[in-house]
């Protein structure tokens, strides 16, 4: 039942059932689907959160950051998206273009709707102590701990689609060369020949001698040559592949591209001493705005 959820239940089978999720995406199945499934429910998630932004303001402002909160991931996706491609390509990995969005877009609906979950937290602040200065970067924070909780799942799927060997080249089966056949022997049991001659059943042969009892061995150890425990090696952890290494910088770069985007977009908030405008002129960045906004609060 879980595995047909569709629109905003999506997001249960991600939280309940992940390898599910991993698994679909390692097999390429009905993801165009599961994206859509997952499209509709984080830009709604993200619509609703983007509201209680804008609330600060007015009614006006609430509906426009409706608007922009969601085109911005979705701009910023449409941005870093192809680079994240390129970058497994170069590297031999075997992803495709629907298998590398449906991972992405794993991460961008956890990361909305874990702001939407934050948002009656952010409303309860808004109604019992409204400063803007707190309330910016209340939400600041909110959307961060979003995005690393939807970044964790992020990295946990491309270490799954490690695991299936799909960020690594395809590496040629080494085929043996088949054994020769050797022809079948029957091994004739051996008969004593004095008793039968004389007509007497043969005797029994002796028993084979019992094997000697083998020591102890504890866990995680082996015996050497002469019977001794020794510590087994332990097996070589295999190298990162280049992808997973590239997967934290396209990180990084999804952060500030982000960042820089939602700083392009503003307002979000609206300043209460100002009137209501959907663009502002392009002045400072979203770095030192927040700083600026600590230096305020402190």
């Amino acid at each position: 039942m879980m595995a047909n959820a569709s629109g905003l239940l999506v997001i249960e089978r991600i939280l309940r059932d992940r390898q599910s999720i991993w698994q679909q995406v390692v097999e390429d199945r009905s993801l165009s689907k599961l994206t859509g499934q997952m499209m509709v429910s984080s830009m709604i998630a993200l619509a609703c959160y983007g509201a209680v932004l804008g609330s600060f303001h007015s009614v006006l402002m609430a509906l426009t950051s409706a608007v922009k909160l969601p085109l911005l991931f979705l701009v910023t996706l449409a941005i870093c998206l192809p680079t994240l491609y390129l970058f497994n390509l170069v590297f031999g990995a075997r992803l495709s273009v629907r298998q590398s969005l449906a991972l992405v877009m794993v991460a961008l609906t956890v990361t909305a709707m874990l702001a939407l979950a934050f948002a009656p937290i952010a409303l309860f602040f808004l109604i019992t102590a409204p400063d803007y200065s707190f309330f910016k970067l209340l939400n600041v924070v909110i959307l961060a701990l979003s995005a690393l909780v939807g970044l964790r799942f992020l990295t946990g799927g491309m270490r799954v689609l490690n695991e299936h060997g799909l960020l690594a080249p395809a590496a040629k089966a080494d085929v043996p060369a088949e054994a020769p056949v050797s022809p079948a022997v029957t091994v004739a049991e051996p008969v004593a020949v004095g008793a039968a001659a004389n007509g007497t059943p043969p005797a029994s042969a002796p028993p084979a001698p019992a094997p000697a009892a083998q020591p102890a061995v504890p866990p995680g150890y082996m015996l050497t040559p002469i019977g001794h425990p020794r510590p087994a090696p332990r097996p070589v952890k295999q190298p990162a592949p280049p992808s997973m290494t590239l997967l934290y910088v396209w990180i990084l770069l999804f952060g500030f591209v982000g960042t820089q985007l939602a700083w392009t977009l503003r307002p979000f908030f609206g300043s209460p001493g100002m009137k209501f405008s959907l663009y502002r002129e392009i002045d400072g960045n979203f770095y030192a705005e927040i700083f600026r906004t600590l230096s305020h609060l402190f």
